[in-house]
């Protein structure tokens, strides 16, 4: 883990009340209360996926509220599926699978929005398959 602070050249023109407003927006939440659950929850499940430069990376594009739930977390030594991801998640907040994958959809969507495509790119060929469509992309296999 690294330390944080915010270089305001560094950190994204998106403050953490519209990444929230924008989430709560995608996911159809009633309340601003219920988007920042979400989001904190699926921030810091996601945080113990990622590691490397692409994690830093991905911090660096985030509002600095959401970077600091993303960091805390310590990565899993070994990254989960994106059905397995969703299946742990939704362990650990109590939701249903359906509801989680809805959950994360709605979030990683915008983080996606906020990482760019490069990064993306690097991001999901760090992951194991399924996370292309939890950021909201196609999940492209290639022919053997």
């Amino acid at each position: 883990m690294f330390p944080l602070r915010e270089p305001a050249a560094a950190r994204t023109d998106t403050t953490f009340h519209q990444m929230l407003e924008k989430i709560r927006y995608e996911g159809a939440y009633p309340t601003r209360e219920r988007a920042e659950d979400v989001t904190r929850a699926v921030l810091a499940a996601l945080g113990r996926q990622l590691t490397g430069d692409e994690r830093v990376d991905l911090a660096a594009r985030l509002p600095f509220e959401a970077a600091l739930v993303f960091t805390s977390q310590v990565p899993d030594s070994q990254p989960r599926t994106g059905w397995n991801f969703v299946k742990d998640l939704a362990t650990r907040t109590g939701g249903t699978p359906a509801t989680t994958r809805w959950d994360t959809g709605a979030v990683l969507a915008t983080v996606a929005h906020l990482a760019g495509p490069g990064l993306m790119d690097r991001i999901l060929a760090q992951l194991p398959s399924g996370w292309a469509l939890l950021f909201g992309r196609a999940e492209l296999i290639q022919a053997a």
